[in-house]
């Protein structure tokens, strides 16, 4: 045997490997698990050279994957001020007018995570953050990222004056006399404002996405399915990986909009098969519609303010057209589907594309769905790719705004996590972040608890809970099978990629309300420790 690059031994070993469930020492040599079993297995094993770890009772579980993100587009968003608590209109002010005092005199004051709810009793519009911004340009994007919010300022540099026509289903609102509001519904509109800001340089750039791979590591993340993505998104990664800071292993898709020409669509499948030792293409990702909490999701009935009978794609046909062309050349095909038409939609397309061998694809969020295209994913190998955290801010009472647009018979059929489970759904867990925040921790609590870890008030949904090992499940086994990986990844098995995570406290047996404030203690990818938290 090649001796052992790597021994962490002394630990609580949960490998999610039915042959041998439990371990307390790995050994990995070349990238690879080469040894899951006793510390005196892995010990013998070792050479001179072998770095060991002494994990002092952690729990090693494998390497924790998040099947949604936004890697790069969430360091890019999450710049400025962290709006994801500010739960009132006054609160918002307060930070932003912090924020506008931080800044340069000659900088656009920017935040995300805003919340719906601070709006309810104003209206949306960014007169209301004008004198907070100190009369300057500021652009927040609400916690969705599909509703951006300008002040006049910045919609005067950017030259907004009036609605504009778009190809995908975006809008910039207007008042009764043909003014912006400031409300941006959907990306097209969003960057009309985007553009005017001034942009960072190439270094500026690369160092912050860098260091955000860095702390998603130190989350305890060791494989990332990134939702955004294009040809330069490649070289992106490719440089990453040639200068050491790849960080997590990243699937990358390429982004398909409604503008997306043919000529766009022959290059994306040209570039199918492009790779490195940690990242892969091979991935479409389409949008069919928007989000409840805007109107923009796509439902079979209109919401309480008499939106969301519209898809984002203006020509369905043309997303399905999309659909079979990049299932017919081997990729797996990935839609964003919050509104139950949209999930409707989604399954059809699938359906009527197929997929190629081994190729499964998926359906990101289900926000909600209607009873009888639930059995259609187990039934038709669509996998659930669901993100529980959303969820996490909804009131019991159903005051908040995405319950009131939904209504309560499209509420009872909420994130249903435990259903799609329970009838032989493939489930995969992630965040959205810059949507949620990315740490897994949080995450893997939020699918058992059904709210906020630490909120025992907040119980709106909790019928859809997840155990603690199919949570777990979901952010490992599942997550890696849901690209493909599972031969690979997944598990803690001799034979199979040396990625990963250890925490202070095994995430299975942690109270789930406990479970954020848990430390990680060492992320491995690839055999390379890439996060330590004080073990070494």
């Amino acid at each position: 045997m090649t001796p052992l690059d790597l021994a962490l031994v002394n630990g609580r070993v949960r490998t999610l490997d039915p042959d041998n469930p439990a371990a307390t020492a790995l050994g990995i040599a070349g990238g690879t698990l080469a040894v899951v079993g006793s510390d005196a297995d892995v010990r013998a094993a070792a050479g001179p050279a072998t770095e060991v770890i002494d994990l002092a009772g952690a729990a090693a579980v494998p390497g924790l994957i998040d099947s949604h993100i936004h890697p790069f587009m969430g360091a890019d968003a999450a710049r400025g001020v962290d709006l994801m608590s500010a739960s009132t209109l006054e609160e918002v002010r307060r930070r932003v007018a912090a924020e506008r005092a931080r800044c340069a005199p000659h900088e656009w004051v920017l935040g995300y995570g805003l919340d719906y709810n601070a709006f309810a009793a104003t209206g949306i519009a960014g007169e209301l953050l004008a004198e907070a911004a100190g009369g300057g340009p500021a652009l927040l994007t609400f916690v969705d990222m599909h509703t951006g919010l300008a002040t006049p300022r910045a919609l005067e540099l950017a030259g907004v004056a009036g609605a504009r026509a778009f190809e995908e289903h975006a809008e910039v609102v207007v008042d009764g006399a043909g003014r912006p509001t400031g409300e941006l519904r959907e990306s097209a509109a969003i960057d009309l404002v985007r553009a005017a800001i001034p942009e960072q340089t190439a270094a500026e750039r690369y160092r912050l996405y860098a260091d955000a791979l860095r702390a998603y590591a130190a989350a305890g993340l060791t494989g990332l399915h990134a939702m955004d993505g294009d040809l330069e998104t490649l070289e992106l990664l490719r440089e990453l990986e040639s200068r050491g800071d790849l960080a997590t292993r990243i699937v990358t898709p390429f982004w398909l909009s409604p503008d997306s020409t043919d000529a766009q669509w022959e290059a994306f499948a040209a570039a199918r098969d492009e790779h490195g030792r940690r990242w892969r293409a091979g991935v479409a990702k389409f949008f069919i519609d928007g989000v409840i909490d805007s109107g923009t999701g796509w439902l079979f009935a209109p919401d309480s303010e008499g939106e969301g009978l519209a898809p984002f794609w203006p020509d369905p046909a043309r997303y399905r057209a999309g659909v079979r062309f990049f299932a017919e050349r081997g990729f797996q095909c990935v839609t964003h589907a919050c509104g139950d038409r949209a999930v409707h939609e989604a399954l059809e397309a699938y359906r009527e594309a197929g997929a190629a061998p081994g190729v499964r694809h998926r359906i990101e969020h289900i926000e909600t769905i209607q009873p009888d295209d639930l059995p259609r994913f187990a039934a038709e190998g669509v996998i659930a790719s669901m993100q529980v955290q959303h969820m996490m801010e909804l009131d019991p009472d159903r005051a908040d705004n995405w319950s009131r647009r939904l209504g309560a018979d499209r509420c009872d059929r909420a994130f249903r996590t435990r259903d799609l489970l329970d009838s032989g759904a493939h489930v995969a867990l992630g965040s959205d972040w810059p949507v949620a925040r990315f740490d897994p921790r949080e995450g893997l609590a939020a699918t058992r608890l059904r709210r906020r870890p630490g909120a025992p008030e907040r119980r709106p949904y909790d019928d859809q809970a997840l155990s603690a090992i199919d949570a777990l499940l979901g952010y490992t086994r599942a997550a890696a099978a849901a690209v493909g990986d599972g031969e690979r990844l997944g598990m803690l098995r001799a034979g199979m990629l040396a990625d990963v995570t250890v925490l202070a406290q095994d995430p299975v047996d942690c109270p789930a309300d406990e479970l954020v404030d848990v430390p990680v203690r060492l992320t491995v990818v690839d055999g390379e420790v890439v996060f330590d938290g004080g073990l070494r």
